[in-house]
């Protein structure tokens, strides 16, 4: 009984092992990096220390070219160089950006629209309230007030102050 807790303890211990770091390589600076998910495209394999399953990578066969002064394999000068850019890629950021101006567009065009609407109504509260007469409010008990001269002077203080900052085109 005690040998069969110690082999699932064993097997317990070894799990981890397993589910841990199968890639190492060095970044730009020298730094050892582990990872369970393969090296960026723009790491050389020179520069790959370890895979999968323990196994050591082969240099690239640029840098052992320039080493041994060996020529490529045959057929290699053949391949199509990649470019370095997805065409798909930079057609969908387009559209997203594209997509991005016309909704800043939208928004700008609604923000407009807003203060012109201000600006009417502030023009039109400041020419009834310079028009003189009884103005009255109704305040939060439902009752109605009449403002005095001092009210209506801030008010019409408060219209100008909406005028300028949002009829200023």
């Amino acid at each position: 009984m005690k040998v069969a807790r110690f082999a699932l303890l064993a097997l317990a211990c070894t799990l981890p092992l397993a589910a841990s770091a199968q890639w190492m390589w060095l970044d730009q600076n020298g730094h050892k990096v582990f990872s369970d998910k393969a090296p960026p495209p723009d790491v050389p394999n020179n520069r790959i220390l370890k895979g999968p399953k323990g196994q050591a990578l082969a240099p690239d066969n640029a840098a052992t070219t320039a080493a041994t002064g060996a020529p490529a394999a045959p057929g290699a000068g053949n391949l199509p160089k990649p470019s370095g850019k997805d065409q798909a890629l930079e057609e969908r950021r387009k559209q997203l950006a594209a997509a991005d101006a016309e909704k800043k567009k939208a928004e700008d065009e609604k923000v407009a629209a807003l203060r012109a609407d201000n600006c009417a109504r502030a023009r039109q509260s400041k020419a009834t309230y310079q028009a003189g007469g009884r103005i009255a409010r109704v305040d939060a008990k439902g009752e109605r007030q009449y403002l005095d001269d001092a009210q209506i002077a801030a008010e019409i203080k408060r219209m100008d102050e909406i005028i300028a900052r949002d009829c200023a085109q």
